[in-house]
C-alpha cells in the first residue's frame, strides 16, 4: 500500500502561513508538489562539482538565485583555478544569466562570524554585475541561515534544478567521503585539525518542486522592509554607495514539468521569525514554524525509527519533543550523530554548547534509556569530523535534508528551508528516505556499496533495532581500539560514542542564561512562547 503523503506532511492550514505564496500553485489544501525527483548528494564536493557543471551550461535569458549563511568568492567548486564562486557566476552573468543573491550580511570575524567574507562576495559580484546584497532582514542576534540554489533553463525547463540543505558557498565545505577535509579551510576549533574534516548534504530537486524553492527566494527579494535598520550599517552603506534596494524580477515561469517516473511529493519547510512584533515580512508575518511544525506532525506517527544527522541537537523544547515520542511508542529507536566537540572551542561557545547539549541528552535518555544512541564521527586518521548535515529519516517513510537544527533558534529565531521528499515508490516505506537513512550508513560503518544495491549490502541495516545494533556494535568496537592503546589494525567503522561532558552547578548559573538567550534564542510571538507552542 502506499504512503499517504497527506499522514506525513502539512496541510497549507497546518502550514500556519495563510500570508505566503509558497502553496499557491498547489491543489487544494495540499503544501506540496508531486513528480519530482529528489536527489541527495552527500558531501560538499559532490555538490560543488555538480553545480559548477550547471552554472556552466547555463546561457542568456537562464537565471542563477540563492541565498547564504556564508559565501566565500575564492572557494573553488572543483579545486581547479576558475572554478571559484566569484569566477563561476561572474562568467554566467557576462553570458546574460540572471544572477540574483542574498547573503547574510553577518556579524563580526572576530565573533568567529563572516561579516568580512560575505561584504567581500556580494561587492566582487556587484562589481562585476550580478546583483547580490547583503541581508540583515533578521531578529537581534539572528541569522539568515537558508542554503538555497535555484538554476532555471529559459528555453529546457526539463533541466531546470534546484538545491537545498546544509552546504553554503564557502570554505571549508568541498570534502568528500574521504574526509581529509576542504583545502581551503574554515577555523575551527584546534581538535579539528588544520583542514576540518566537515560532513554535510544538499537536496537536489528536479520537476515542479524546482518552481516552489524559487518562491522561496522570490518571497525574500520582493520583501520591502529595508536590507537593514541599523542606523550605523545604513550609513555604511550609504557611503560606500552599496546597493540596497533589489532591482525588480522578471516574471516567474511556470512550474518545470513533472520528471518521468517521478515518484517524490516534495515539501518546503520553513523558519521565519517573529520580527518586529509581525510589522516585517509580509509573506510571513508573525513568522513560520512550519519547520518545527513538521518534525511535530512527523514525530507524532513515527513508530520505530528516527534516524538524526544534526549540527547541533540541545533544546529542551526539542528533546521533549522526542521524549514524548519515546514514552508514545515503546518499540521507538532513535539514533543521532552529531559533532564529537562544538566548532568553536572559547568558553562562551563551547561551555552554553556543552550544557544544551547535556540538557537535551537527559531529557531525551530518561525518556528512552538504551532505545536512545548518540555517536560522533572521525576519520581513519582518527581525527574528529564535523558533522554540519541536517537530516532526519522517521521510519524510512519522511526525510528532510535542510539548513534547520534541532534547536529552538532553528525552529523559531533564524530563516531556515528543509527539503522534506516522501516517496510514493516503496510501498509501505518510502524508497528515497531508506536509500538515504541506509547510504549514509553505509558510510559511517565503511561498508563498500559500489554497483550494489544499498539494501543488499545493508541488510543488517534495514530493521530499527539491526541499525541500532550494527551503529552500537561498530562503535564500541573502535572505541576498545583506541582503549588498547590502538594496537594491531584499525576496525573497519568511523562511529564513535558520543562522549556529553557535564557541566558543573557553578559553571550552569552563568552558562545557562547565555545558552537560552544568546545560543538557543526564541523567535516566537509571546503568545506561542507562553503556550510552548509552534
Amino acid at each position: 500500500m502506499a504512503l499517504d503523503p497527506a499522514d506525513w506532511l502539512l496541510s497549507q492550514e497546518e502550514r500556519g502561513n495563510p500570508r505566503t505564496t509558497l502553496d499557491d500553485a498547489h491543489p487544494d489544501d495540499t503544501a506540496w508538489s508531486t513528480g519530482n525527483q529528489v536527489r541527495p548528494l552527500v558531501h560538499g564536493a559532490t555538490y560543488f562539482a555538480e553545480l559548477a557543471e550547471k552554472i556552466a551550461a547555463t546561457g542568456p535569458g537562464d537565471l542563477v538565485y540563492f541565498t547564504d549563511w556564508r559565501g566565500d568568492a575564492d572557494e573553488r567548486l572543483t579545486g581547479e583555478a576558475g572554478s571559484e564562486v566569484e569566477t563561476l557566476l561572474s562568467a554566467a552573468d557576462r553570458r546574460g544569466v540572471d544572477v540574483r543573491g542574498l547573503v547574510w550580511r553577518s556579524h563580526w570575524d572576530a565573533l568567529s562570524f563572516s561579516g568580512a567574507e560575505n561584504r567581500t562576495l556580494g561587492e566582487r559580484l556587484q562589481a562585476n554585475g550580478a546583483e547580490v546584497l547583503l541581508d540583515m532582514r533578521v531578529r537581534t542576534g539572528g541569522s539568515h541561515h537558508q542554503k538555497l540554489l535555484v538554476i532555471r533553463y529559459a528555453a529546457r525547463p526539463a533541466d531546470d534544478v534546484a538545491y537545498v540543505g546544509g552546504i553554503d558557498l564557502c570554505h571549508s565545505r568541498r570534502d568528500d567521503a574521504g574526509h581529509a577535509g576542504d583545502p581551503q579551510p574554515q577555523r575551527m576549533a584546534a581538535v579539528y585539525g588544520p583542514t576540518p574534516a566537515w560532513h554535510d548534504a544538499q537536496a537536489a530537486i528536479s520537476g515542479p518542486g524546482v518552481h516552489d524553492v524559487e518562491t522561496v527566494f522570490r518571497e525574500r527579494w520582493l520583501d520591502p522592509t529595508p536590507l537593514s535598520r541599523h542606523p550605523l550599517q545604513r550609513l555604511r552603506d550609504r557611503l560606500s554607495g552599496d546597493d540596497t534596494s533589489p532591482d525588480p524580477l522578471p516574471a516567474q515561469a511556470p512550474p518545470p514539468p513533472p520528471v518521468p517516473g517521478g515518484t517524490h511529493v516534495l515539501q518546503l519547510l520553513r523558519t521565519y521569525p517573529d520580527l518586529r512584533h509581525g510589522r516585517d515580512h509580509p509573506f510571513a508575518r508573525g513568522g513560520e514554524r512550519s519547520v518545527a511544525r513538521g518534525y511535530s506532525k512527523a514525530l507524532a506517527r513515527t513508530d520505530e525509527l528516527v534516524y538524526v544527522e544534526d549540527q547541533y541537537l540541545w533544546s529542551q523544547e526539542v528533546a521533549q519533543a522526542f521524549a514524548d515520542a519515546l514514552r508514545r511508542s515503546p518499540r521507538l529507536h532513535v539514533v543521532a550523530v552529531l559533532p564529537q566537540r562544538p566548532d568553536q572551542s572559547s568558553p562562551l561557545s563551547r561551555v552554553p554548547q556543552d550544557l544544551g547539549r547535556q540538557a537535551a541528552v537527559r531529557l531525551m535518555e530518561e525518556a528512552g534509556g538504551d532505545r536512545v544512541s548518540f555517536y560522533g564521527l572521525e576519520n581513519h586518521a582518527g581525527t574528529p569530523v564535523y558533522v554540519h548535515a541536517k537530516i532526519c529519516v522517521m521510519d524510512d517513510c519522511w526525510a528532510t535534508i535542510g539548513s534547520d537544527n534541532f534547536n529552538r533558534r532553528s525552529w523559531t529565531h533564524d530563516s531556515e528551508l528543509s527539503a522534506v521528499v516522501v516517496d510514493t515508490e516503496g510501498g509501505d516505506h518510502s524508497a528515497y528516505a531508506r536509500r538515504l537513512r541506509l547510504t549514509l550508513a553505509a558510510e559511517h560503518l565503511d561498508r563498500a556499496v559500489d554497483d550494489a544495491p544499498v539494501e543488499q549490502v545493508m541488510a543488517d541495516c534495514v530493521s530499527a533495532e539491526g541499525m541500532a545494533t550494527a551503529f552500537a556494535t561498530s562503535a564500541a568496537r573502535l572505541q576498545a581500539w583506541h582503549d588498547g592503546g590502538e594496537a594491531g589494525p584499525r576496525p573497519p567503522g568511523r562511529l564513535v560514542p558520543l562522549h556529553v561532558p557535564r557541566v558543573g552547578r557553578l559553571t550552569r548559573a552563568w552558562a545557562w542564561p547565555l545558552y537560552r538567550a544568546v545560543h538557543d534564542p526564541d523567535g516566537r510571538p509571546r503568545a506561542l512562547r507562553r503556550s510552548g507552542g509552534f
